[in-house]
């Protein structure tokens, strides 16, 4: 039985809570938030035995295994490491940590303790974005010369998530002052995962970043609506590609779109995850002369909690560890050094 705690019991500790309840060999035995009503109806939710408002307490306290670290942003270096420490596995939500500093540091004490360690790149559950990894490392579009991606949310423009004044889950997510990194921080982060893990490593970006206005005097309660909530990133990639990745949270008709383009010199291929998270479009051979394009299929993947777990059951580490989320802070780090200073900046 692999023993597991959730730390952070707000929206997305739920999705863990689902994911790990109905895993066969798979118990949560704590859970842990500082807002004791918030841990306490999680409990009750996933029939969970022990609950903790400090994460000292059930480090010291619980018979765990394995942690899920789902704070808000700023939490999740100065948790993981805790568990590290205390000897946990330990699988982080994204971004994971607030500099690149802090995700090195994670990455580095999570390799020292051998214990496993993955950032939840949640869009890593589509195969399709696998079956483009191999398809390009295959040489099957030539070599990447151009990539396009987007990641498309409305939850500022319209009440398709529901009513973000109203809900503080969407609200410290606006908030630096509550850990936030904003839009690029928060959903960009994986649209740089999801790009870059099939083209190969970014060497330089250039970055705009934008908050807009959206509530009197930008602040809504404790909540000051500081954080940005647009960027435009220019991206050049180890081999050279040159790719155009942007996202916000006022794409007005979009509930969630995750959408990548990746052109070689002998084809390209697309993924639209609205339309399918199991099938890409590509386009080479002799279609590349009359524009067509056709569907391939992917075998369904696990998804990242299934993949944590069974990299615990075995010992065997999977992808993406830590290493791979310090990877991406650090492209996060040099987009926010872009904005400030307006230049391109060397990752």
């Amino acid at each position: 039985m692999i023993k597991v705690s959730v730390i952070g019991t707000g929206g997305m500790g739920y999705t863990h809570g689902r994911a790990y309840s109905v895993m066969r060999g798979v118990k949560i035995v704590a859970a842990c938030d500082s807002r004791k009503a918030a841990v306490k109806r999680f409990a009750e939710e996933f029939n969970v035995p022990q609950t903790f408002t400090s994460v000292d307490d059930m480090l010291a306290q619980a018979d765990i295994d394995a942690v899920a670290v789902v704070t808000s942003d700023a939490g999740h270096a100065p948790v993981s490491l805790a568990a590290i420490k205390a000897g946990k596995h330990v699988l982080c939500e994204k971004p994971l940590a607030t500099s690149y500093a802090d995700a090195r540091k994670m990455a580095q004490a999570a390799k020292r303790k051998g214990v496993i360690n993955m950032v939840n790149f949640s869009y890593r559950n589509a195969s399709a974005i696998h079956r483009a990894h191999r398809l390009i490392q295959d040489g099957a579009i030539g070599t990447p010369i151009h990539v396009h991606g987007a990641y498309l949310q409305s939850w500022l423009s319209g009440n398709v998530w529901g009513d973000w004044k109203k809900t503080p889950s969407f609200q410290w997510r606006l908030s630096t002052r509550h850990g936030s990194r904003g839009v690029l921080g928060d959903i960009g982060v994986h649209l740089l995962d999801f790009a870059s893990y099939p083209v190969g490593p970014a060497v330089r970006v250039r970055c705009t970043l934008k908050t807009f206005p959206k509530y009197p005097k930008n602040r809504l309660g404790e909540y000051m609506l500081d954080a940005n909530d647009t960027a435009l990133m220019e991206i050049e990639f180890c081999n050279g590609a040159l790719g155009t990745l942007h996202t916000t949270r006022w794409a007005t008709g979009h509930a969630n779109t995750v959408a990548v383009d990746i052109y070689g010199n002998e084809g390209a291929i697309r993924i639209n995850l609205d339309q399918s998270p199991t099938e890409l479009q590509i386009c080479r051979g002799k279609n590349r002369h009359k524009a067509t394009w056709k569907t391939v299929r992917a075998t369904p993947a696990p998804d990242m909690y299934q993949r944590f777990i069974k990299s615990v059951r075995t010992g065997a580490q999977d992808q993406p560890d830590f290493a791979r989320g310090a990877e991406i802070q650090k492209i996060i780090d040099a987009c926010f050094e872009s904005d400030k200073t307006g230049s391109a900046i060397r990752v």
